[in-house]
């Protein structure tokens, strides 16, 4: 029977009409849903549905109506399964009981008994996960038990899950490669070996939220083989495979949905790590190479079948214990921790903060952190922190004044209500979000659920308790660093600000103050009074402005040109009008305030660079970190604790996060060259190291896209997610590939592929293995190139691929060698001379530099290679602009092609020629070897060092400032006399 022609019963249609106007119409089409299926159902006795009266009692009714309202996934579950509010009717029933300790298990393990493969067993998870689910949403949204009670059964769940189908895939893999021994030592017999499964974050600390995904880390005792009589396999190679598989079984999507979404990125190495790590291992890691956010990480860490394994487990702890607790708080961890403070509110500024309840201003990380951060603290003198939840944690901090009783209590509070409206939100469609959602419909439905009258009630006691938390947070681990002169900023500047006659009252004041054009000041300051913007600020951001104004003014005066500087500060000032908050960092913040104008007097690409990105003043918090950029590893690190907190499949943030990372660090490295901290060829490393991390992820994020919906190509990894890259190469050209970028340099690549042309990818959508690689690299370019709300990341020069525009975008490395054995121009071996491999298979990236190696010693006609390159410099300059100190003559190009001459002409005599890519180091190999005889080529280095640094000069200055050719007349004559020298004479 169609559930339209089915009329709802008096005793229900009287409990919908007690529901919101706005809720009642879904809850009678659910409920007709579920009446047409029990009149069609013979097999249940007791059940009048024919005469439209329900069986169940009121209150049943009550509840099935009062969870709908509040859960889409709950409605969804109940007309997917109805046989289940049957069973679930009886105020004995399992909705109305809890669970003992370890029934999710024993429940779970029953229904496994039967299963005879990997289909099969994820079937039964998921169909067990959606019931469990629905009954947990249930009692939670219904408040049937205390929050606790719900965070605990979803990690219990959890950990069933993972359990069991670890014990089911364990076997199964056993039964095809035999069983995973140790290698047998003197005097004892090989040990079986099983993987140990750590659970990260809540769910290690049992506090997993109804939609949470699980961190998972694999790891092993012992290294050795399996058993199999014929063909033994590594335990590596075993537990990998065990490890894909239980990936597989709990986080795929089917058509019964998931059961667990499953990060791994928090294991040794990140992505490019082991999936699964011997023990050994393990400890030489986090006792070599475990970074500050990883001690920070570990300690909610748990072993989920430790009971299983209770030896190996003990030796595991006894490995991260002594990593995570230290016997004292040194300097380097309470800094560290700083840092990471610092880090949380630079993200929660650059993700608008308000509508986030975990990440944005006042949320639960902040809470989280302050717990985690007195753990790394204090928890190795006081085992009694050595736990993982964080509520325990909260009272023997509490107990013990390592916190403010009030702090206690009043975070305490704010983190109840904010997990309380996690899962009221989580809970509306099983999604893993903690976005307060923008339909009016669905806060109202929120605040229904969390018995609110409306949704302004919730969130002004929600803005409040946010408030509180954020001031615990601000004052937490406070830096007295940070502590600026607090004194009255200048009242005179305000008044006159504030004044009609504000022009005649303000010149004269900057003429006191030194301004050097107060006239031009005040002009600029009436401009920013008639922008849009300023004229439609609230009383609030007003308010803002007038108290950061009067500390400008005072910090501009202290720079050597206080009217330019003020010029320079007021475009990045309008650009920030919409976004008062900034203001707030600033007067906040005075040293920020002072290296900000420092800066800005040094150069306008400064405040141009930061008004395209304003997120990035957050920078100018830690003068520390501002004038020492970080080295590569570093860099590395930081985007990967960046890029952890992102779900792998939100394209738009990693894309704004990348471009993020980028102008900051940008910011740092000019910060350190206008300050005299970095010489320039440390600069050129630095932007180089930046753009190599920033291509590496880039390549790894669309691998994750492209495998996700076609599978891994085939003949490579065993690896059902691959290794990020495998089979393909991106090929640094030019200064990318000499190591000498710039602030405004494109990214000049070649993209190599080596698979089988014939293959196929694994997945359900599968394409050729050419097609899959040709799109890796499109849309490597597209997350570098496509315009974001933060940007571009990085312009890609693609045309130095075999027959340039007109080839192929991704070229198989056979192809690639044979283009340049056969068809490739003189000029197109010189741009080989810089040629590096940056992102991608080292394998492949080997294969290449010997393909290069081969082609770059290849014997030449001397004559003819001169012409050659000589021709290819005269029609350069015809099309160069007038005054390039890279075009000109003398200029950087005459010493590039003077050094590449000497690669191509020499480097058959000599190998040692081709193992650098830089200018600087070939100049010095040429001079060694004395391939130009009587030429002194330290004259071109010292000469290329000048220009190039006159060209990062230009890079940050004003137009007027900005030198040309002429300016270097005396270094360029040297030039061209040694380009006369060889290529003329």
């Amino acid at each position: 029977m169609s559930s339209a022609n089915i009329a709802i019963g008096t005793q229900v249609e009287n409990v919908i009409n007690q529901f919101p106007g706005f809720i009642q119409a879904s809850l009678r089409n659910a409920w007709q849903e579920l009446s047409a299926y029990y009149v069609g159902e013979a097999c249940l006795e007791d059940i009048r549905w024919e005469t439209l009266e329900c069986p169940w009692s009121k209150d049943f009714i009550q509840s099935i109506l009062d969870v709908w309202s509040r859960s889409d996934y709950v409605r969804e579950s109940s007309l997917k399964y109805p046989e289940w509010l049957h069973e679930w009717s009886g105020s004995d029933s399992a909705l109305f009981t809890s669970k003992l300790e370890g029934q999710y298990k024993r429940d779970l393990s029953s229904r496994c008994k039967a299963v005879n493969d990997e289909a099969e067993l994820m079937s039964v998870l998921r169909v067990f996960r959606r019931y469990e689910m629905t009954r947990l949403m249930w009692r939670d949204l219904l408040s049937l038990v205390e929050l606790e009670e719900t965070l605990s059964d979803v990690s219990a769940l959890a950990d069933a899950a993972v359990e069991v189908a670890l014990d089911v895939l364990y076997k199964q893999l056993c039964e095809r490669y035999g069983t995973p021994f140790s290698r047998a030592k003197e005097g004892g017999a090989p040990i079986p070996q099983h993987m140990l499964v750590l659970a990260m974050g809540k769910h290690g600390a049992y506090e997993l939220n109804v939609s949470s995904d699980i961190d998972l880390i694999f790891a092993y005792p012992e290294s050795g083989e399996t058993d199999h009589a014929k063909k033994p396999i590594e335990n590596q190679l075993f537990f990998t495979r065990l490890g894909q598989r239980l990936i597989n079984a709990l986080d795929a999507m089917t058509s019964e949905g998931f059961v667990f979404r499953v990060d791994m990125r928090l294991r040794p190495y990140g992505d490019s790590g082991a999936l699964a790590m011997n023990f050994a291992s393990f400890e030489d890691y986090y006792h070599n190479q475990g970074r500050e956010w990883e001690r920070y990480a570990m300690i909610k860490a748990r072993i989920v079948n430790a009971d299983a394994n209770p030896e190996a487990s003990a030796a595991l702890m006894d490995i991260i214990s002594p990593f995570v607790y230290r016997k004292y708080a040194d300097f380097t961890s309470v800094q560290a921790l700083r840092d990471m403070k610092r880090m949380i509110m630079a993200e929660m500024h650059r993700k608008g903060g308000e509508q986030n309840i975990k990440l944005g201003d006042g949320g639960i990380r902040e809470i989280e952190f302050i717990a985690q951060a007195c753990q790394l603290i204090h928890g190795g003198r006081d085992e009694r922190l050595q736990q993982q939840g964080l509520v325990s944690v909260y009272r023997t901090l509490q107990e013990n004044e390592y916190l403010p009783s009030e702090w206690v209590d009043t975070l305490l509070l704010a983190y109840r209500l904010l997990r309380n409206l996690e899962h009221a939100i989580q809970g509306l469609a099983d999604q893993q979000t903690q976005l307060i959602p923008e339909s009016e419909e669905s806060r109202q439905r929120i605040a229904w659920s969390m018995s609110y009258s409306d949704w302004p009630s919730l969130e002004a006691e929600l803005n409040e308790h946010r408030s509180a938390v954020s001031q615990c947070f601000a004052d937490f681990l406070h830096d007295p660093e940070e502590d600026g002169d607090q004194e009255e900023a200048g009242r005179a500047w305000l008044a006159a600000w504030l004044a009609e006659e504000r022009s005649q009252l303000l010149q004269p004041m900057f003429q006191e103050a030194g301004y050097e054009s107060p006239a031009q000041s005040v002009s600029d300051l009436e401009q920013l009074r008639e922008h849009r913007l300023f004229t439609l600020m609230s009383p609030e951001a007003r308010q803002r402005f007038e108290t950061f104004l009067p500390l400008l003014l005072d910090e501009a005066a202290e720079t050597n040109k206080p009217s330019l500087t003020l010029a320079r500060m007021l475009g990045l000032v309008s650009s920030i009008l919409g976004r008062s908050v900034y203001f707030v960092l600033l007067y906040e913040n005075t040293g920020a305030l002072k290296q900000l104008c420092r800066l800005c007097s040094e150069s306008p690409w400064v405040s141009e660079h930061i008004a395209k990105s304003p997120v990035i003043l957050d920078e100018l918090l830690d003068a520390r970190s501002l004038f020492h950029p970080p080295n590569r590893e570093q860099l590395q690190d930081e985007l990967r604790q960046q890029m952890l907190r992102i779900p792998e499949d939100d394209l738009e943030t990693q894309m704004n996060c990348l471009r993020t990372f980028k102008q900051s660090h940008m910011l740092r490295v000019a910060a350190s060259e206008l300050g005299g901290h970095l010489p320039l060829m440390k600069v050129s490393d630095y932007l180089t190291w930046l753009a190599e991390v920033l291509l590496e992820e880039s390549l790894a994020i669309a691998w994750h896209n492209l495998v996700v919906k076609h599978g891994v190509p085939s003949g490579l990894s065993s690896d059902e997610k691959g290794i990020a890259g495998e089979g393909f190469a991106a090929i640094g050209y030019g200064k990318l590939g000499g190591l000498e970028l710039g602030y405004s340099s494109d990214l000049d690549m070649v993209f190599l592929y080596d698979a089988d042309d014939y293959g196929v990818t694994s997945g359900p959508k599968s394409i050729d293995n050419q097609v899959f690689y040709m799109r890796l690299g499109q849309r490597i370019i597209h997350i570098l190139s496509a315009q974001t709300t933060q940007g571009m990341l990085y312009e890609s020069d693609m045309r130095l691929r075999p027959s340039g525009n007109s080839g192929m975008l991704v070229s198989s490395l056979a192809a690639f060698k044979k283009y340049q054995q056969n068809d490739a121009w003189t000029w197109e071996h010189q741009a080989l001379v810089r040629a590096r491999g940056i992102a991608g298979d080292p394998k492949l990236i080997e294969n290449f530099n010997l393909v290069r190696r081969d082609i770059l010693a290849a014997p030449r006609d001397e004559a003819e290679l001169r012409a050659e390159v000589k021709a290819m410099r005269e029609k350069m300059k015809a099309a160069a602009k007038a005054g390039s100190i890279k075009q000109g003559d003398g200029g950087l190009v005459d010493i590039e092609f003077i050094t590449q001459f000497g690669v191509l002409n020499f480097a058959h005599q000599d190998s040692s020629l081709m193992d650098w890519t830089d200018n600087i180091r070939i100049l010095e190999v040429l001079e060694k070897l004395d391939c130009f005889e009587g030429i002194d080529l330290s004259v071109l280095s010292a000469s290329y060092r000048e220009l190039r640094s006159g060209l990062h000069r230009n890079s940050l200055a004003d137009e007027a400032d900005k030198t040309t050719i002429a300016d270097y007349a005396e270094t360029c004559s040297k030039v061209t006399e040694i380009w006369q020298k060889v290529f003329v004479a």
